[in-house]
């Protein structure tokens, strides 16, 4: 290897170094590593020769060749010699000490290169060093930092030197004045100590294991006396804390009776620095060791120390900290533990003696402190802290009390420790338990997130529900991890269980006493509870009274019904014998039941009849009297324990209710009844509901006892105190005795309910609603009041929906009657009339509804008065209110949101449901008609919420009339006609609840008709059904589909219609059209024109005239069925003076106004007028010159083009025609005339202006204030031909041009021609029959006047050759032929475009190609040699329509002109338009497949060689299609290179679709190319050269990486040809390039250059 070379490569490297740029920088440094990998000594020799001949260059470039010398020695250092080392260690100690002041950076990766070195060659650094550190001489401060490093990272190698360096050192600390000496010395001094101490712990692998600790202890208690003495108490942070960090590992290392002397000294200046907080962690760090040290040498001074040190210590764990997310803070904080665990080894009693009284503390961070201190010591000196447990938790005590959240945090983390050493076991653990148990009941709050673990934060946001989740954690781990914890925890956990006030700590609780049960049954110990022995157990009844309450909310507290459930299955034996077989087959399936269920979709109600059902079971298994009784009492007691708990309580009343019934006690049952009735809290509601239950439940067995104690209880003095009027101001206010009152009503109300059906009937009306009217109405002085309490009225209605149901449940019901039903309604009407009419506040109409409709259902039934006051009654107070989300809902609702939802919906539904049940009682069509006159008003409602309301009724109504209807005779359904008139205008309101709701009612009309005229329920009727099709359409309907539905409606009513009431129905019909709503309105318009229809067409005389009114009239109104009925006006005219219309329609001015607009398109829809008028149009297109060329004002001497008049006005008929549906038969009949015509149009109207007058009209419209119309004739002819082919059915032509642009295009004066083409792709693709009248058509027009034809024409042609229909349709030659002739013409877009119509037939018709391949390859040829071509489009079309020839063309064809074509080519290569890089090399790459035999692969490859560089730079293009071209071309050259794996590579890597990683890609390649075709390299590099002066950066950047490739693959023999000078000359002048990217990859490039240097 030519070491003058290696050294030119490291040179011009590092001449790179002053780039500015950190990319640049780095792959400098990166290639200097590379050469240093190859050839390290060289590049370390090149390294020191250049750094020390560039005296003067700036420090942050050499810093760059230091690292890299750095990073050379560490991957090389076995491999370099004595020489190389001893010259790399001069370097670097003189550039490490080359300045005499700090420059860090640079100094740094001096003395990082030294330590490298010093790694092996310790002795020679030390060497060259040790002459920087004389004695008497202040050393650099890199050197001591040196030595320090070396210590650190070669332990072994340096400690033997470290007794001279001491020795040295010593004097030189007292010459150190400037704090950054000092700093180093105490960091040296630091590192001495460590290592020292290492080497002490490792002696037996050590090479001197004679070495001795005491031989070093001496220097360092002398370096110790001037650090402690002379530079701690200096006032730089940074040297004190440099001395602080080394006092700790020298103290290990003084002498033992140094550090006793010492220690009074030392422990107060530390603790003294502790002043300053920032310096807390070093001084707690070096006092630890110290510390550690000081216990190790049996130190008997220290104790002397403790008081200072435990109270400075303490101030560290108590000071309120600066910031947790600062480590530093927690790092202090562990050291300052660590010095706490230090102290309680050596010094229990003292230390213990120090922290608990401290507990008494009042203040909240002492507590906190102390207690964490306690944790650690309990957790790391656990042995020493044996004998003292009973003191400890006899201090914690006081800690309990504490409600500080900070305490209970800390105070439940030493509980979990204490848990873990046998604490617990203790006398006094017990208040532990506790403490942890209650702060589990804390309350829950779901949304809170836990504090970090360490935070150590006091001002934080540490809530209640932060401790109990902590506690929660702490509880289970307890009691499932801590096998010592067994026996402490069972079963003394279940003492917590049954108090009401720790309902928050259930859950975990029963969790916890579940798991240790049953790790109790695995190890088969002792499990039965005996209550009876320990008097703080509860007993079995107040378990199970308590678990099954508890259950009842399951869901709450975090799932605590299934924990309550799992530990009452677990308890089983303890609360009864034999409910084991019941429990273990009920509870399992209820826990199952929860999981499968969540909150939402639970069922309470379901689910406290599944857990009732269980108590009542359980009952009957047990099947013993006194334990019911006992079960009994137990849960009566437990009552008031819930007074806050309203929905436990609720269930509670009815576990009671249950077990009474079960009770054989009947003395017990009445005394309970009685208390309840007594002790009830009246006034809340879910308690009234709870005895109430509690009574129904009970009186399913004590039916008579239940009712006499309610009777009794109002006879008793605790009732008539607070009912009386005197008293009533004295022991209760008026609010609380209507609660009673309320609670007695529902009493009465669950009885009738709950009680058996055989005995309650006879009890109603003498006992229960006798009872129910003597509370509900008041009587003062003889008055009756009415009552206004809403509890009272709520539980008035909620009993007689009861009794209705009891009544309606009875098999005796057909025989009863109900003498108070009417009485009752009227009751409910009066409680409904009195609700607010504009706000819904109550469930009072709800309610009171479906009292109704309960009642309704009994006997006797309501007279017709008596019914249409109840309708009227309540349509008048639930209609008219608002919805929920109105404005005027929310100013007067008191509800929420949701609240106010649902019972919006549930008073529609209680209406409803009432309206039912009247019918229900009279099936027949009065009743119905009756019912609807109520309704019919708010069906019209202009408000649209009533209207809604009102249609939602109306169709459940009916539907439930047609399901429930039995005809028994046929019978007429006399007023069909007035109810579809109400409904069937309503299919098309702008609600579109509304119109699927009317839909549905005319639904139900039709079928109860066919029900009426004898049809069976279940019969389907064709015609009918179609109404359900609709409804989708109707949700979000335009107005075809609302015309639709409206005709569809009108045909089934005309069918289905008796004759009698079609005048009814049409003057029914008449009316809606003055329906507040338009929509109906226009709806009453189309279904009367649809029945009026078939009697005959309206006849008019005079057309101008008829037509001026029609387009007056369509002027003046905006109603669509106004306009539709002027259209058939207009269609009718038409049919009979098609002539006369077409005059007085083409005379109206333009733009065409949308009355104009309406009367063209009503000619479209009959097939043979359409026909007519359209060959009408054509002619007054084509018969008139498209535009006039004018001079164009304030242009110059340029020709401005206007449209003429005619043509345009009829283009515009044509459009307004062809684009109704209805003209496709007449559009399809002249396809190809009207396609040819308007696309000429479209092509003459490019650029074209509107004529003059329009002009100026238009202007004046503007400034008249009208809105613009403008009218764009070239737009007007695309929309024209646009809706043309739409209704010729060519609807896939017309969204294949929309998708590719070519609509937009079309208008375009540059891009016209792409839009042709496109037109005519999607023409052969979709309409390719109706091609041939359309060309012959068309090709006259080649020869047109007007040059915008001819490009019209031809790229239509041209286009048209791509497609294979063309072939088919024998049209091929023809246009061939004609496209051959257009090479001459005089326009340069014709020609283009010519060329590449031949070239598509290469698609079109290959076999054409190959017959006259001669003919056109003479015509692309021509095409590239255009001299008439200064933009070489013509010549790039060539190119393209060449690249698509050659594979059909004979070989012999091309052979001749294949070397003129790819020399021809060449240059475009490198274009500056892509289109000319594309199209060339893709040209390229098709070339290569004619060159396989015939005499010319030789040659040819020669041009593969020449282009090869080109073909794989530009991969790197920035266009992505140049890279896609390459990409072709380079899989195309592959089989001709001669070499398999590169050819492979091509193909295998360089797919289009693909992306490419081009580093790789080109590494694989020049290592094939320089394996295969060594000789190339001189030829590769040049063309290489060529490119390092691309104006593309990326191109730039893939030049040098190409060179850098071949030279790494190249072998040496073969790199003699390169001129490697040239070379490096080159790379040097590119390593200047202004773009980075390209920078960096000269640096990689020359870095590789090592392997031939």
């Amino acid at each position: 290897m030519n070491e003058s070379r290696v050294k030119r490569l490291a040179t011009t490297l590092m001449d790179a170094t002053t780039d500015k740029d950190p990319l640049v920088h780095e792959q400098i440094f990166s290639a200097l590593c590379y050469l240093g990998g190859a050839e390290p000594e060289g590049v370390l020799n090149a390294c020191e020769e250049y750094l020390r001949q560039h005296d003067k260059l700036a420090y942050p470039h050499r810093v760059i060749i230091l690292r890299a010398m750095e990073a050379v020695v560490k991957s090389s250092l076995s491999r370099l010699d004595k020489s190389t080392a001893k010259i790399v260690i001069l370097l670097a100690s003189s550039e490490m000490t080359k300045s005499k002041d700090l420059v860090l950076e640079w100094q740094q990766a001096a003395s990082s290169v030294l330590v490298a070195v010093g790694r092996r060659f310790i002795n020679k650094v030390m060497e060259e060093v040790l002459t920087k550190f004389q004695p008497g001489v202040l050393p650099h401060y890199f050197v001591v930092q040196t030595f320090a490093n070396l210590s650190v990272t070669n332990v072994f190698g340096m400690v033997p030197f470290l007794g001279s360096i001491l020795g040295t050192m010593l004097p030189m600390l007292g010459m150190a004045k400037q704090d950054n000496m000092k700093s180093v010395f105490c960091y040296a001094l630091q590192s001495f100590s460590e290592s020292i101490q290492e080497y002490m712990a490792n002696l037996d692998q050590a090479p001197d294991p004679t070495v001795r600790r005491d031989a070093f202890s001496s220097e360092i208690f002398s370096a110790y006396e001037v650090l402690f003495t002379s530079w701690l108490p200096s006032r730089e942070a940074k040297l004190r804390l440099a001395v602080v960090e080394a006092l700790g590992p020298m103290s290990h290392l003084l002498p033992s009776e140094k550090l006793e002397e010492q220690l009074p000294r030392l422990i107060p200046g530390l603790l003294a620095l502790y002043r300053k907080p920032a310096e807390a962690y070093y001084v707690s760090k070096s006092l630890c060791q110290i510390l550690e040290a000081s216990v190790d040498t049996g130190s008997r001074t220290l104790d002397a120390q403790l008081d200072a040190l435990l109270h400075a210590l303490q101030l560290q764990i108590c000071a309120p900290p600066l910031d947790a997310a600062m480590s530093i803070q927690l790092k202090n904080h562990n050291e300052v533990l660590r010095c706490f665990t230090v102290l309680a080894s050596a010094f229990p009693d003292h230390v213990l003696g120090f922290l608990l009284p401290k507990l008494e503390s009042g203040n909240e961070r002492t507590r906190v402190g102390i207690l964490t201190i306690l944790r650690q010591i309990i957790n790391s000196a656990s042995s020493h802290m044996e004998m003292k447990k009973p003191f400890i938790l006899a201090a914690l005590k006081l800690p309990l009390q504490d409600n500080s959240n900070m305490v209970k945090r800390a105070m439940v983390q030493v509980i979990s420790a204490m848990a873990h050493h046998g604490y617990l076991e203790q006398m006094g653990g017990e208040a532990m338990i506790d403490f942890l148990i209650r702060q589990c009941a804390l309350p829950i709050d779901q949304s809170f997130q836990l504090p970090r673990r360490h935070s150590l934060v006091e001002g934080e946001d540490l809530t209640d529900s932060h401790i109990r989740d902590i506690s929660v954690n702490t509880l289970l781990l307890l009691s499932t991890t801590v096998d010592r914890m067994h026996e402490v925890l069972w079963p003394r956990l279940l003492a917590f269980v049954v108090p009401v006030h720790l309902t928050n700590a259930l859950t975990p609780l029963c969790r916890s006493l579940v798991s240790l049960a049953t790790k109790r049954q695995e190890e088969g110990g002792h499990f039965q509870l005996h209550h009876e022995t320990n008097g703080n157990l509860p007993s079995p009844y107040a378990l199970v009274g308590r678990l099954l309450v508890v259950a009842s909310q399951p869901y709450a507290g975090e799932g605590r019904g299934s924990a309550a459930l799992r530990l009452l299955n677990v308890l089983h034996i303890s609360i009864h014998k034999t409910l084991e077989q019941l429990w273990n087959e009920r509870i399992p399936a209820l826990v199952e039941y929860l999981e499968a269920n969540t909150k939402a979709s639970l069922s309470q109600e379901k689910w406290e009849e599944q857990l009732l059902q269980l108590l009542q079971q359980s009952l009957v298994t047990v099947s013993d009297a006194t334990w019911t009784c006992q079960l009994t009492r137990e849960m009566c007691r437990q009552l008031s324990s819930y007074n806050g708990s309203p929905s436990e309580k609720n269930f509670l009343y009815k576990c009671i209710g249950t077990t009474l019934a079960t009770c054989t006690n009947k003395d017990l049952v009445r005394k309970q009844l009685q208390d309840l009735l007594e002790t009830a809290r009246y006034q809340e509601e879910a308690e009234r509901e709870g005895l109430a239950s509690c009574m129904g439940l009970c009186a399913v067995t004590y039916l008579d006892e239940t009712l006499a104690r309610l009777e009794e209880f109002v006879k008793s003095d605790v009732f008539r105190k607070s009912a009386g009027l005197f008293s009533i101001f004295k022991d209760r206010s008026d609010h609380e005795v209507e609660k009673v009152k309320s609670a007695l009503i529902l009493c009465y109300g669950h009885v009738a309910q709950c009680a058996p059906k055989e005995l309650v009937l006879a009890r109603i009306e003498a006992d229960i609603l006798r009872n129910i009217f003597l509370y509900f109405h008041t009587k003062v002085l003889g008055i009756k009041v009415e009552t206004k309490d809403l509890t009272l009225k709520l539980c008035l209605i909620q009993s007689v929906c009861m009794i209705c149901q009891a009544i309606c449940t009875s098999a005796q019901s057909g025989d009863f009657s109900f003498s108070r039903k009417a009485e009752l309604v009227l009751q409910m009407l009066d409680f409904i009339r009195a609700e607010p009419p504009d706000s819904l506040r109550t469930p009072i109409r709800q309610r009171a509804m479906t009292a109704c409709a309960h009642l309704i259902a009994l006997e006797p039934p309501l007279s017709d008065t008596g019914k249409a006051e109840l309708i009227e009654t309540c349509l008048n107070s639930v209609l008219c209110l608002p919805p929920p989300e109105s404005p005027r809902e929310r100013e007067s609702s008191v509800l929420e949101a949701g609240q106010k939802e649902r019972l919006w919906c549930d008073t529609l539904k209680a209406l409803e449901d009432l309206l039912k049940s009247l019918l229900q009682r009279h099936m027949t069509p009065q009743s119905l008609q009756t019912l609807f006159e109520h309704l019919s008003p708010w069906t019209r409602s202009a408000k649209e919420c009533e209207r809604e309301a009102a249609m939602d009724i109306s169709a459940a109504v009916l539907a439930f009339y047609r399901e429930k209807l039995i005809v028994s005779a046929v019978v007429p359904f006399h007023n069909l006609g007035l109810l579809m008139a109400l409904f069937s205008p309503r299919c098309t309101d702008s609600l579109a609840s509304v119109r699927l709701r009317a839909v549905d009612c005319v639904y139900s009309l039709l079928y109860i008709q066919l029900s009426y005229e004898g049809f069976s329920r279940d019969h389907k009727d064709e015609s009918v059904e179609k109404l359900k099709a609709m409804k989708l359409g109707l949700k979000d309907p335009d107005v075809s589909v609302l015309f639709q539905a409206c005709c569809n409606i009108a045909k089934v009513i005309a069918k289905r219609l008796p004759p009698d009431q079609l005048l009814s129905l049409l003057l029914s019909m008449l009316e809606g059209l003055t329906d507040p709503d338009k929509n109906c309105s226009r709806a009453a318009t189309v279904m009367i024109n649809s029945l009026l229809k078939e009697r005959g067409a309206i006849l008019l005389e005079k057309v101008p005239e008829i037509l001026s009114v029609v387009h007056t009239k369509l002027q003046e109104v905006e109603e669509e069925h106004i306009r539709k009925a002027a259209q058939q006006m207009v269609h009718t005219l038409a049919s009979q003076h098609k002539a006369a219309v077409m005059s007085s329609l083409l005379n109206n001015p333009l733009p065409l106004d949308s009355a104009t607009c309406t009367m063209w398109r009503a000619l479209a829809p009959e097939p043979t007028l359409a026909s007519q008028v359209l060959e009408l149009l054509l002619e007054k297109v084509n018969r008139d010159v498209p535009y006039t060329e004018n001079k164009a004002f304030l242009r110059g001497s340029s020709l401005e083009r206007v449209a003429t008049f005619l043509p345009l006005g009829a283009t515009c008929a044509l459009h307004e025609i062809m684009s109704v549906p209805e003209s496709g038969p007449a559009v399809l009949g002249l396809y190809a005339q009207l396609f040819v015509t308007l696309l000429l149009r479209v092509s003459c109207s490019v650029g074209v202006q509107p004529p003059k007058n329009l002009q100026s009209r238009e202007r004046k419209s503007v400034g008249r204030g009208q809105p613009s119309r403008t009218l764009d004739p070239c737009r007007s002819a695309v929309e024209t031909l646009q809706a043309m082919l739409t209704q010729a059915g060519s609807e896939e032509v017309v969204r294949a041009v929309a998708e590719g642009g070519g609509w937009e295009w079309l208008r375009s004066v540059e891009r016209h021609h792409e839009g042709v083409a496109l037109l005519a792709s999607a023409m052969a693709k979709h309409a390719g029959p109706r091609l041939s009248p359309i060309v012959k058509n068309l090709a006259p027009m080649l020869n047109s006047l007007y040059d915008s034809q001819r490009v019209t024409t031809t790229a239509f042609f041209a286009e048209l050759l791509l497609s294979k229909v063309v072939s088919d349709l024998i049209l091929v030659e023809s246009i061939m032929d004609s496209m051959i002739a257009r090479q001459r013409d005089s326009c340069t877009a014709v020609r283009m475009l010519a060329l590449r119509g031949l070239g598509n037939m290469t698609s079109g018709s290959p076999e054409k190609v190959r017959q006259h391949g001669a003919q056109l390859l003479a015509s692309m040829v021509n095409g590239m040699d255009d001299k008439d071509d200064p933009h070489s489009l013509v010549a790039l079309e060539a190119m393209c329509s060449l690249s698509k020839v050659l594979g059909f063309t004979e070989e012999t064809d091309v052979r001749s002109i294949l070397l003129h074509i790819a020399i021809r080519i060449r240059p475009f290569f490198d274009s500056e338009k892509p289109e000319l890089r594309t199209a060339s090399i893709t040209l390229f790459g098709n070339l290569t497949r004619c060159s396989d035999d015939g005499g010319c692969e030789e040659s040819f490859f020669e041009q593969i060689l020449n282009g090869l560089v080109t073909l794989l730079l530009h991969l790197q293009d920035p266009k992505p299609e140049v890279v896609k071209a390459c990409k072709f071309a380079l899989r195309m050259c592959g089989p001709s290179m001669g070499c398999a794996l590169l050819c492979d590579m091509f193909q295998n890597h360089l797919h289009e679709d693909r992306s490419l990683h081009y580093g790789e890609f080109m590494n694989d390649v020049c290592k094939h190319l320089m394996q295969n075709y060594p000789d190339m390299l001189n030829r590769l590099v040049a063309a290489n050269l060529f490119y390092f002066k691309s104006t593309w950066a990326d191109i730039r950047a893939a030049a040098p990486m190409f060179v850098g490739f071949l030279i790494l693959h190249v072998d040496r023999a073969h790199s003699q040809q390169l001129d490697l000078d040239e070379l490096i000359a080159a790379l040097a002048v590119l390593l200047k390039d202004p773009v980075t990217a390209v920078r960096a990859k000269v640096a990689e490039t020359l870095g590789r250059l090592v392997r031939i240097a």
